[in-house]
């Protein structure tokens, strides 16, 4: 039930809910992992089958401009594992570049309206910069322009085409 409410809000949450299971309708088994890239995607499809002293999943799918291929359990399982191995490995670079081993442990949770709050500044501040940025950068093409990447939608709207938000071009 706590699911079902989430995603039949009627707001921002709700929508994103919504946009991160809307390939369940299409997929005809249900996804363990989609791990996407910029215009490429890997899903791994389950549920997963014992095999032995390991469990596979059913099968994989990749998805890249001009190329869509299904993967058999085993091809499957080992490019998931490919995947998360350079997952892990940029997720390490990050926390030692940023030297995040030597902050306290933060908790999980997070005190939404205020952490939102705090996230909305950033992001104006963000644009800020940008815009103060693009107004001296002179722009090849309208793709360039948040808002424009894909289709028409005013700035500031998510794009219809990529559903990545304005900023993604």
């Amino acid at each position: 039930m706590p699911l079902i409410k989430r995603l039949l809000a009627d707001d921002e949450d709700g929508e994103t809910y919504r946009c991160s299971i809307a390939q369940w309708t299409i997929d005809e088994r249900p996804s363990l992992h989609v791990h996407r890239g910029e215009v490429s995607s890997l899903r791994i499809d389950g549920p997963l089958q014992n095999a032995g002293m390991s469990y596979l999943p059913l099968g994989g799918l990749i998805e890249s401009p001009g190329v869509t291929t299904h993967l058999d359990p085993v091809e499957a399982d080992r490019l998931d594992r490919r995947v998360q191995e350079a997952i892990e490995r940029t997720l390490r670079d990050w926390i030692i570049e940023h030297g995040l081993f030597d902050h306290p442990r933060e908790r999980r949770e997070i005190d939404r309206p205020e952490a939102d709050r705090e996230a909305r500044a950033v992001i104006a501040r963000w644009v800020m910069e940008h815009s103060a940025k693009q107004a001296t950068d002179a722009l090849p093409d309208a793709s360039d322009r948040p808002g424009h990447c894909c289709s028409d939608e005013p700035a500031g709207a998510l794009c219809d085409a990529c559903r990545k938000g304005p900023d993604h071009a």
